[in-house]
């Protein structure tokens, strides 16, 4: 793990007795002098450059899990039975999260973190109805959607889903911002080629990627980011590096492999078979799973 990485940066260098100090239009930093001098406080302008290399910080976080996870493995190449399963994953990393930022929200109002109470509060909004759509989408594929998610639950999300679960819980539930960002930041670089990748070998008339639509760079991730990196910069120096740490352990989960083997599109279908729609059979002569 690039632990230099947290503390030093081409982007920010770190002290740890910096203290931020808001007021209504200003941040102000407080950087204590040595012994016998006098505090000070310095200006530190919110601005779009202060932003630029807040982003640049989480961003360095995601690319050097990217490259610190060293597999050949990839995922098999998707069909349309294995984007059922890819739904499945997506149910399972909406289905909880509207309530764990709502237990975040508490924990931060707890320990008097108003501000991040408050940028939680707004995520219970933003996910909130999103493991519908994936239903949804898993309905329009000719399936009993809620019988699909009982039975496919991908290991690696229940490991993301575990970990973000451990953020929330803690004393004080910062990481949770980290664990955010990741989630959206890697939504933003499925752009509309890739959604008509996907609606290309799904059957004609069949509308099964609204999850997908708004978690991804033509949704609302875009903004989310935007409002995500502009909150972190106005956070503590030591607050932006445990965020930025977050971002990197976040993304080393969802970069790596399952430990064990991909579940093959044989196995699926097997799995898939009796939770078939009475209509699905109406689809043979166009759908071939």
């Amino acid at each position: 793990m690039h632990n230099d990485f947290f503390v030093n940066t081409e982007s920010r260098c770190i002290q740890s007795g910096e203290v931020l100090m808001k007021t209504t239009n200003r941040t102000w930093v407080h950087q204590p002098n040595p012994v016998g001098g006098s505090n000070s406080f310095t200006e530190k302008t919110i601005d779009a450059d202060s932003i630029a290399k807040t982003q640049k910080l989480l961003d360095k976080a995601i690319a050097y899990a990217w490259y610190a996870v060293k597999s050949e493995r990839r995922p098999p190449a998707l069909t349309p039975i294995r984007w059922v399963w890819q739904l499945a994953a997506a149910y399972h990393s909406s289905c909880d999260t509207s309530q764990l930022m709502e237990e975040a929200a508490q924990g931060f109002a707890a320990c008097g973190r108003k501000n991040l109470a408050q940028w939680a509060a707004q995520k219970v909004k933003d996910e909130a109805g999103h493991d519908r759509l994936a239903l949804l989408d898993i309905e329009s594929m000719g399936y009993d959607a809620q019988s699909v998610v009982q039975v496919l639950v991908p290991s690696a999300i229940k490991v993301l889903v575990d970990y973000f679960t451990q953020t929330v819980e803690a004393p004080d539930p910062i990481d949770c911002v980290g664990f955010s960002y990741v989630s959206e930041r890697l939504g933003t670089f499925l752009g509309e080629e890739y959604i008509q990748s996907v609606q290309a070998f799904l059957p004609p008339g069949i509308n099964a990627t609204r999850w997908l639509r708004i978690h991804s760079g033509v949704g609302a991730e875009v903004k989310h980011i935007e409002e995500t990196v502009k909150f972190v910069t106005q956070l503590t120096p030591q607050d932006q590096v445990r965020v930025a740490k977050v971002c990197y352990e976040t993304a080393l989960l969802r970069f790596s492999p399952p430990k064990e083997d991909y579940i093959s599109d044989q196995e699926l279908k097997h799995i898939l078979k009796p939770l078939e729609l009475p209509h699905k059979q109406e689809l043979k002569s166009d759908y071939r799973d």
